[in-house]
């Protein structure tokens, strides 16, 4: 991989400018994980506009608005059993969508079926009849893998979700995401290549809470740019993550929580990102993201991973192994999910394959100290008292 265009970023007004210089015809602007969940629950139904704060005039001055819906938005459905939080919003939330306007949500994440196919199929008619457009799951596979094209200022766009499918939450014969099935996704991104304009991939996955993208998650990320897309972001981390050029095409990890309340006093978790992009006929014009956080050198994010691996530690394996079994003993299904889980998605799997081979091998400890430090900042500094929310 390369950091090509890398050097052209502007890190002090996180911005970079084509410098083949063509002209922008729209300005997208993509957003996070929302959620009108918790606290958010009665912001959302009774002032919609509200819980954007100084974000909706940069909202509503885009021409093409993208979030991604990680809920269904339903009075039906019943409680599946699996290994995280389940929770969902209310017809009526439908608001804080269209107050914006988002016209676009993306679907590919871990909660849109935690109340199962009825209360996800509701979502789909309630999106419809207020004309915002989906993209990354559906009532079968074939719905859930289609990309969603579409044409603004004369610019034809063509976004392409996936998510890790956590849960066995991904499409195989009937409901379900578009699941972590790179190969797929590539031949996606090439198949609609001839007669689109720009390619956006956005992807829900990765390690939660940590500062750096894991390895896996960047090499799915140089595949996907290597095959022809032009813009890809990443979110489910829930804390913001770095930005990276890779064969020129920008990447930004994880764009942090949007409208996504977390009881927590974690500073990290209380921020994140959008990316605002430039788009024209002839590729991408600008990126500008706000706030930012840079990631120059590929070979740090084996370093950073194995710096959370080291403040995870044997400790950290053995509070998560006893946390598990002690669930099965008091909610046998949800201690279930919780393991199957750890076993069948990627983010758990390589989690812990990792970590307990350097715990075999005796190099849980051999990060540099820069790597785990930076892991301790993000895992555990919380916001000053009087702070921003």
């Amino acid at each position: 991989m390369t950091t090509t265009g890398l050097e052209a970023f502007d890190w002090g007004r996180g911005r970079w400018v084509n410098g083949l210089g063509p002209q922008a015809r729209a300005e997208i602007v993509i957003a996070s994980d929302w959620a009108p969940i918790r606290a958010f629950d009665g912001i959302v139904a009774r002032s919609p506009e509200s819980v954007y704060g100084d974000l909706l005039p940069v909202l509503r001055k885009a021409d093409l608005r993208i979030v991604n819906l990680e809920c269904a938005l339903s009075d039906g459905g019943s409680p599946v059993w699996k290994s995280g939080s389940v929770f969902k919003g209310r017809p009526e939330h439908i608001k804080g969508l269209t107050a914006v306007p988002f016209e676009v949500v993306t679907l590919a994440n871990n909660h849109v079926f935690d109340y199962g196919p009825e209360a996800f199929n509701e979502t789909l008619k309630l999106l419809d009849e207020n004309a915002i457009r989906s993209v990354g799951a559906g009532m079968s596979p074939d719905e859930a893998r289609r990309p969603l094209i579409l044409e603004v200022n004369g610019v034809r766009i063509g976004i392409v979700n996936f998510s890790e499918g956590e849960d066995l939450t991904a499409a195989v014969s009937g409901p379900g995401v578009s699941g972590w099935d790179v190969d797929a996704v590539v031949e996606s991104v090439r198949a609609i290549r001839p007669g689109i304009d720009i390619i956006l991939v956005i992807c829900h996955g990765g390690v939660e809470y940590i500062p750096f993208p894991p390895p896996y998650l960047a090499e799915a990320f140089g595949r996907v740019a290597a095959a022809g897309a032009d813009l890809i972001v990443g979110h489910h981390a829930h804390v913001p993550q770095g930005v990276q050029f890779v064969n020129g095409v920008p990447i930004c990890y994880s764009l942090g929580n949007f409208v996504f309340w977390q009881e927590t006093d974690l500073l990290y978790r209380k921020l994140g990102y959008l990316v605002k992009a430039g788009v024209s006929r002839e590729g991408l014009s600008h990126v500008e993201i706000i706030p930012y956080l840079p990631l120059a050198r590929p070979e740090g994010i084996a370093e950073a991973w194995h710096g959370f691996l080291r403040h995870y530690g044997i400790k950290g394996f053995r509070d998560e192994m006893a946390m598990i079994l002690a669930k099965m003993d008091e909610q046998p299904p949800k201690g279930a999910a919780m393991l199957r889980n750890r076993v069948v998605t990627m983010q758990h799997r390589e989690h812990w394959i990792d970590a307990m081979t350097r715990i075999m091998d005796g190099t849980i400890a051999d990060s540099p100290q820069w790597a785990c430090d930076l892991a301790v900042e993000w895992l555990t500094r919380k916001r000053p008292a009087g702070g921003v929310r």
